[in-house]
């Protein structure tokens, strides 16, 4: 039997909406300390039309007091991504009818002494992989979240340490994604894309942006999210 595509099964939940106005598809993030950030705006935005819910902080772990650790509701890079995934399955299944991962940014740092990605650019592909088999498991649909920019010199003064990003991974790693996504037939967000147009003023630091910049970003994939439900 031909599995659905991710795209006609949102549809189907887009024609649920318009046969029950009053029923709420169920929206689940995982996601790095980006989506953190627009959280909350897009909480907000999409109250009253879908219900949103995210990985969320364990206790003596909060995320927000320090974005750059993969604690708590930080999703951190995709190995913690896969464990996460691989725990809800066996243990408790994400109640949820869409999941959006938006994570990355940890898998492209760079060791800068032995030259050795966090997750190699290979090992990524397969996470995005098991990933997208356990969430079929779990018969959620998936829409991907791009990474979002990195400007080097940005990133070199505000962030000199042993572990580095480079904008040219960025775009190797986004560019592995789209191709396993568009394989797999899951709609991709292109939050690198919007994001681009707000930096570097938009950054609070080397990676991390003001809030107004966060309520925008939500505003787009609650705009986009709204999109693929119609």
């Amino acid at each position: 039997m031909i599995q659905e595509s991710h795209f006609e099964r949102i549809g189907s939940l887009a024609e649920r909406r318009r046969m029950d106005p009053s029923w709420q598809p169920r929206l689940f993030v995982y996601g790095d300390s980006i989506s953190i950030q627009y959280g909350p705006h897009l909480k907000r935005m999409l109250e009253g039309k879908i219900r949103y819910d995210r990985i969320t902080d364990n206790p003596g772990e909060v995320a927000l007091a320090d974005l750059n650790r993969p604690i708590g509701a930080n999703g951190g890079d995709t190995n913690r991504a896969v464990g996460y995934m691989r725990r809800r399955h066996r243990d408790d299944p994400i109640p949820a009818d869409i999941l959006m991962i938006n994570c990355g940014l940890h898998d492209l740092k760079t060791d800068l002494e032995t030259g050795q990605k966090q997750v190699p650019l290979c090992h990524y592909v397969k996470n995005l992989r098991q990933i997208l088999e356990l969430a079929e498991a779990m018969n959620l649909v998936v829409i991907w979240v791009r990474i979002t920019p990195v400007m080097d010199e940005v990133h070199d003064a505000v962030q000199p340490v042993l572990s580095q990003r480079f904008a040219h991974d960025v775009d190797a790693y986004n560019k592995e994604a789209d191709q396993v996504m568009l394989s797999a037939k899951v709609p991709v967000l292109d939050l690198y894309g919007f994001s681009s147009h707000f930096v570097p003023a938009g950054y609070k630091d080397h990676v991390h942006y003001k809030d107004e910049v966060c309520a925008l970003q939500a505003a787009y994939l609650a705009g986009a999210i709204e999109m693929l439900l119609r």
